[in-house]
């Protein structure tokens, strides 16, 4: 079995730097959080319709930043920019500065292929590929990485360990993913994320479409991943947003309204509308 903490064995040259030798240390309260995406003046358009106005934020590393707002506030439209998902569409164009470490992500010379194992998503539906659980999570590593069958049987289990699904599905790795159940496909989707070894995990909405018992593994799962990836999910529930994570971003017709520690957006918002957001005026 692959350990987090392996670092002597010969896959750890060839997967990305995403297995931790060490729980991250807290920042301080007076120092400064690191930024593992950068957003400056982002602005987006679908056709002529402006889906976001000068978007200005950094997420941070090592935590989970939830963003929140009515529906067509441009949560989703930002998660999707910073993956390029929006390039599937023809008409969506933006402008202004997102940056990954020296990583310009609106460059057109941006490689796309790369941006997405760095910026993994996992989206509202889990989308299992109509392959095998194990040919799932090995997809991306058989792309991206050069591995022999015992160090890809090594990365496979240890994806599905980290996302919380291996002892419910180690029997039948070989079985089509498709029979796994709602909450099953959403964690092997997550595995299917983790295991190219990206920086950033985006979650739209992940949770919707499960029964309560899967909403909290998920929630449970996204507690333990900060420790090692920077997470954003997208989230209509406030009470899934103020159990799972750090940070809130709150957003109204396209604008950041507020950003800020979580426990501060839903006890002592500095701004009207988010309070009136928070506390179920309207939305």
């Amino acid at each position: 079995m692959l350990s987090p903490d392996t670092e002597s064995i010969g896959l750890m040259n060839e997967i990305p730097a995403t297995k931790p030798t060490a729980k991250p240390t807290a920042p301080t309260a007076s120092e400064p959080l690191e930024a593992a995406i950068c957003t400056q003046d982002l602005s987006a358009w679908y056709g002529d319709f402006q889906a976001l106005h000068s978007i200005t934020i950094d997420i941070p590393k090592n935590h989970v930043t939830a963003f929140i707002g009515p529906s067509g506030c441009g949560k989703s439209t930002l998660l999707r920019w910073f993956n390029r998902m929006n390039d599937t569409v023809l008409s969506a164009r933006a402008t202004g500065t997102v940056r990954l470490g020296d990583l310009d992500l609106l460059s057109q010379e941006t490689d796309t292929v790369d941006l997405r194992r760095r910026v993994g998503i996992v989206f509202q539906k889990a989308n299992p590929f109509p392959k095998s659980i194990y040919d799932n999570v090995a997809f991306g590593p058989r792309l991206h990485m050069k591995l022999s069958k015992s160090e890809l049987d090594e990365l496979v289990e240890w994806s599905l360990r980290k996302a919380a699904v291996w002892e419910e599905v180690k029997d039948r790795l070989h079985g089509s993913a498709l029979g796994l159940s709602g909450g099953q496909q959403q964690r092997l989707c997550i595995a299917r994320a983790i295991a190219v070894g990206p920086e950033v995990l985006l979650m739209d909405e992940p949770c919707s479409a499960l029964d309560p018992a899967s909403t909290l593994a998920i929630e449970n799962l996204i507690f333990e991943l900060r420790k090692q990836y920077s997470i954003i999910i997208v989230t209509h529930n406030m009470q899934q947003a103020s159990r799972s994570s750090d940070k809130t971003a709150f957003f109204f017709e396209g604008r950041l309204i507020e950003f800020a520690d979580t426990e501060r957006i839903f006890t002592q918002p500095a701004d009207k509308q988010t309070e009136d957001y928070v506390s179920g005026k309207f939305g």
